[in-house]
This record gives C-alpha cells, sequence and structure tokens, in this order.
C-alpha cells in the first residue's frame, strides 16, 4: 500500500474579479446597496473591506498570508441608522469568504451579558459567546456595559471576558459593538483593551430628508401600501419637523410614523365606507392620514419612541 504524498502546488496567479463572482460577495453587496437608501460611505467602507479580504484570502491560496486578520468591527452613528442590517450582511460576507464557519447574526444587549448578582455574568456571557461562535457578535450600545460610577456592577466582568475571547478566537468569531458615536469613543478611551482589537470603525450618518421619503415609500410599498400626492407632501413635511424634535431615531421614527398612519387609515376607512372597498382604498394612506399627527401641532405621535 502506498501513499500519495503529493504536494498541491500553489497557483500562481489568481483573478480577484472572478473571486469576487464566484464567492457570492458581490451578490451580498448588491442586497445591500438594493435594500439600504443611502449611506454611500458605509457602502464603500463594506466595499473596501471585501477587497482587503479577498486580497488576503488570494494570498493565502498563493501561500503568501498565515496569521487571520482582526475582523472586530464599530459601528458607530444614531439610531435607525442601519447598523443592525448591515451588520448581518457582514455575517455574511465574512462566511462567504470563509472567515466564519456559520454566517450568522447574534444580537444582544447588556442585559444579555450582565448578571444581576456575583457569579451570574460570567455564564450568561459565556453562554452568548457559544451561541454566536462561529459567526458575529452583535453588541447594541456596548457603551453600557461599562459603568465606572457603580461598584456594585459586574459590566466590567463582561467586559473582560469578551475581550479575552476576541483575542483568542479571533479565528472563528466576529464581535461588532454599536452604538452612538461620542458614546463609543468614551467608552473607547476608558477600555482601550477594546480599541487594540477592533480594526474597522465604521460611522454612519444620518437619512438626508430625501432618503428618509424614499424610506417611507419603501416601507410601505413592501406592506403593498401607497401614498396619494397629497401624501407624499405630507411625509416630506413631516420628515423636516419631526427631525427637528427630541429622540428622532431616523428610519425608526418613519417606521413608527407610518405604523400610526396605518391605524388612522384603517378608522377613517371603518368610520366613513358605506359600501365594499377595491385594493386600492384599502392600500392608500391620505394625505390626513399623516397630518393627523400631533407633530403637526408641535407634539409627537407618542411621549417618546424607542431610540435605543
Amino acid at each position: 500500500m502506498s501513499l500519495d504524498t503529493t504536494e498541491t502546488t500553489p497557483p500562481q496567479k489568481i483573478d480577484l474579479r472572478a473571486e469576487f463572482e464566484s464567492s457570492g460577495v458581490a451578490e451580498v453587496l448588491r442586497d445591500l446597496d438594493r435594500e439600504l437608501v443611502g449611506l454611500a460611505p458605509v457602502k464603500q467602507r463594506i466595499r473596501e473591506t471585501a477587497a482587503l479580504l479577498l486580497v488576503d484570502r488570494a494570498r493565502r491560496t498563493m501561500g503568501l498570508a498565515q496569521e487571520t486578520p482582526t475582523l472586530h468591527m464599530s459601528f458607530s452613528g444614531n439610531p435607525g441608522t442601519g447598523k443592525t442590517t448591515v451588520a448581518l450582511k457582514m455575517a455574511g460576507l465574512l462566511h462567504r469568504l470563509g472567515y466564519v464557519r456559520k454566517g450568522h447574526l447574534v444580537s444582544v444587549t447588556r442585559d444579555d451579558l450582565v448578571g444581576q448578582y456575583i457569579g451570574h455574568t460570567a455564564p450568561k456571557t459565556r453562554e452568548v459567546l457559544k451561541k454566536a461562535m462561529g459567526g458575529v457578535l452583535f453588541i447594541d450600545e456596548a457603551y453600557y456595559l461599562y459603568r465606572p460610577d457603580n461598584e456594585r456592577d459586574y459590566g466590567q466582568e463582561a467586559i473582560e471576558i469578551l475581550l479575552q475571547v476576541m483575542e483568542n478566537n479571533r479565528d472563528d468569531l466576529v464581535v461588532i459593538m454599536a452604538g452612538y458615536a461620542d458614546r463609543m469613543d468614551r467608552f473607547f478611551t476608558a477600555n482601550p483593551g477594546f480599541r487594540s482589537r477592533i480594526a474597522h470603525h465604521i460611522e454612519f450618518p444620518d437619512y438626508t430628508d430625501g432618503e428618509l421619503g424614499e424610506i417611507a415609500e419603501n416601507m410601505l410599498d413592501a406592506q403593498n401600501y401607497r401614498l396619494d400626492a397629497g401624501g407624499r407632501t405630507a411625509i416630506a413635511d413631516y420628515i423636516a419637523l419631526r427631525r427637528a424634535q427630541p429622540h428622532f431615531a431616523n428610519a425608526r421614527s418613519i417606521r413608527n410614523a407610518l405604523d400610526r398612519a396605518r391605524l388612522r387609515q384603517a378608522n377613517r376607512l371603518f368610520e366613513t365606507s358605506r359600501g365594499p372597498l377595491n385594493a386600492e382604498a384599502l392600500s392608500t394612506i391620505t394625505e390626513d392620514d399623516i397630518r393627523q399627527s400631533r407633530v403637526f401641532r408641535g407634539g409627537l405621535d407618542v411621549d417618546r419612541e424607542k431610540t435605543t
């Protein structure tokens, strides 16, 4: 019996464009463009990261690289700017390129990691990390892990476990930390261990008024609703007014506004219809459905929208 000891010869050349298409990365980036309005600088950074990883993979194939690159990331920006959606796409991209085994996203906050009593935090944090292994762990509002003003807080224990796993398991787990830009900066200053382990910092800009209008139409279209001409004017006015108010959460605030507009539309139809309704009537949001919002009278649609 003989054993084949022939070694595979590394390729001399690699077509990066062909790798880009065959790996499925192109499909992920196209989905990102199609599903998210605006965010041009974010999309550019994702493309740059994809290019870096494609080159790294090509170098590995040719025997030129050995160490796994540091892929932990920070997403900073205001609420409702698409950070969770981009994290999900990033998980898919990393999986297609072979940097994570499964490509799933586990999204958590402080409450999922930090316990309420001694001995509670470590098992909670390790259980989350176990679920996230082979994929991406997305920690929203990561700065809440650190509460130096509370001596009895257990967040520091979770931080120490995270730092250890981020360093020792970086070939099987990518951590993305997210939150407001200024708070994330303070968090990294207070916890330099995170800053040294995070190679990619991506800033998410607020949407423009025009982009939010497009987002509103896309959200309605996904549910087979539409705005009439007056409704389009009203939603543009709503966006301008709502942006100037407290607790504005970009696309999240627009989604909440549309949910309430649909409630008003349903009530209007129920109260005024005197016969069968066609699909157009059931699917049209009118100017009045929008302008009944308290925003047009100087208030909020609700006392305070959730912006976390």
